[in-house]
């Protein structure tokens, strides 16, 4: 498989490739700093020797993925068979009719493809209705839709179909699996609608928790540096679509069969807006998601197309990962500055994927744009950088205990100032308690994101630090 960079397409570039890494090279490299002449490591030629902690981190993405690679099938049989379960007792209403169920030969099993079959996502928030307190018009709507589609798009097409027509009274518009030319399967999905307010959606789907592709995607420190437009997450712009050995050409290249996400998306959306003048789009996700919501606007502008920059509102992504480092921030915040685009990275309290990969002078990683903090009472306000911006600082060790141990108080008694509807199960009570010991880990979850939309001041979208 060739990883081989375009000069015409980029003027750096660092690409790891697990595959074809030995465990005792991975350790030489700890020891050695010539990791250009790995051979999973692709590189330019007389690329200067990395620093040790640099080389950590290679070590720790090559090891991560090649872990991933080897468990790949029995984690998704696992995740698979966690999802049947969940299914099969919400099908039945409880474990103790589940065994009724079964007594009488009348046990209901759960179908994959139907429109009540939900993924673990769906049963940490199984909520499927719209706020009907937020309105068109509220500052918040724009916000809270997002937030709902980007939980929905982890969810089946017949499931997403229906939440959006029954549940939302909007117009489907299709759920797509997306070609990864570099990992040479669908990886990437996404979902579109439309509000019937002359607003499409599209809505990327995150990581989800036993896919062990888009975990690579999110270990993956792969990295690319285009002139005049940053240093960019490899892990990221093959999910998005990145052509192998073409990078990002004008077009998708007429002889690959399969579709990829950016140009296939690109391609609808111009089609749905030359039917109706006065629409506009925004971009949302959620995880992995939001790192693609962010970087699609990029690539546009990297395409320098006008007209669909110009038709897209605003961008809203939740618990995103850094993207590109500095030089792709200034590109990117003023190209939407040209178009006038709301962009709103969304943050809730100590989550640990907005804190990665780390901001330091290993890989420079950068976040950019307005960042709506909310801390574990959903009290939101727009900062700088959210705090502990490297997630790993002693010095916030103890307060990320002691708020995870409140959040777990919290599960059990946030129903009864705030109503059935913010109840929290049996499955995200057991992250909570996980997060005591990961702290961070149960904030990631969509609950607490959909909560700060909902819960959270409008006025922290009326304005945004430059």
């Amino acid at each position: 498989m060739d990883f081989k960079c375009n000069k015409s397409f980029c003027s750096d570039y660092r690409l790891l490739k697990p595959e074809e890494a030995g465990l005792i090279d991975v350790f030489r490299t700890l020891f050695s700093d010539d990791s250009g002449k790995r051979k999973f490591i692709d590189c330019p030629e007389g690329k200067r020797p990395e620093p040790f902690k640099r080389r950590l981190l290679i070590f720790v993405s090559i090891l991560v993925q090649k872990l991933l690679l080897a468990v790949e099938k029995p984690m998704a049989w696992f995740g698979s068979l966690v999802e049947q379960w969940l299914n099969l007792l919400s099908s039945n209403g409880s474990l103790s009719s589940l065994i009724l169920n079964f007594v009488r030969g009348k046990v209901v099993y759960p179908d994959k493809t139907t429109m009540s079959f939900k993924s673990i996502i769906g049963h940490v928030d199984n909520r499927r209705e719209l706020d009907n307190k937020i309105k068109l018009g509220d500052k918040r709507y724009n916000a809270a839709l997002s937030m709902m589609a980007a939980k929905v798009s982890y969810e089946n097409k017949a499931y997403i179909e229906s939440t959006v027509t029954e549940y939302w009274k909007m117009d489907f518009l299709g759920s797509y699996d997306f070609w990864n030319d570099y990992q040479e399967k669908a990886t990437t999905q996404a979902c579109i609608f439309n509000d019937q307010n002359d607003k499409i959606v599209v809505a990327f789907r995150g990581t989800e928790p036993f896919d062990a592709n888009a975990w690579s995607t999110d270990f993956d420190i792969s990295w690319y540096e285009i002139q005049g437009f940053g240093k960019v997450h490899g892990g990221f712009m093959k999910a998005l679509g990145l052509q192998r050995n073409q990078g990002w050409p004008r077009e998708q290249a007429a002889d690959k069969k399969q579709e990829v996400a950016y140009y296939a998306i690109r391609k609808i959306l111009k089609r749905l807006l030359r039917k109706n003048e006065k629409a506009k789009f925004i971009i949302t996700g959620h995880s992995l998601g939001g790192a693609l919501a962010i970087l699609f606007p990029a690539i546009l502008a990297f395409h320098q197309e006008t007209w669909l920059l110009e038709r897209l509102e605003g961008i809203y992504t939740f618990g995103q990962p850094r993207v590109g480092d500095e030089n792709f921030g200034e590109f990117l915040k003023e190209e939407l500055r040209k178009y006038n685009i709301d962009y709103y990275r969304l943050v809730y309290c100590f989550d640990m994927v907005p804190r990665l990969p780390l901001d330091d002078s290993t890989f420079l990683f950068k976040h950019f744009g307005t960042c709506v903090y909310y801390n574990s009472f959903y009290q939101g306000k727009i900062v700088a950088e959210e705090p502990d911006k490297n997630y790993f600082s002693l010095r916030w060790l103890i307060p990320k205990i002691i708020n995870a141990i409140w959040e777990l108080i919290r599960s059990f008694i946030i129903s009864y100032p705030r109503g059935a509807d913010y109840e929290e199960g049996g499955l995200l009570r057991l992250l909570r308690v996980i997060g005591l010991l990961t702290a961070g880990l149960s904030a990631h979850c969509p609950q607490d994101y959909v909560n700060a939309t909902r819960l959270g001041p409008s006025e922290v979208y009326l304005s945004e630090l430059s």
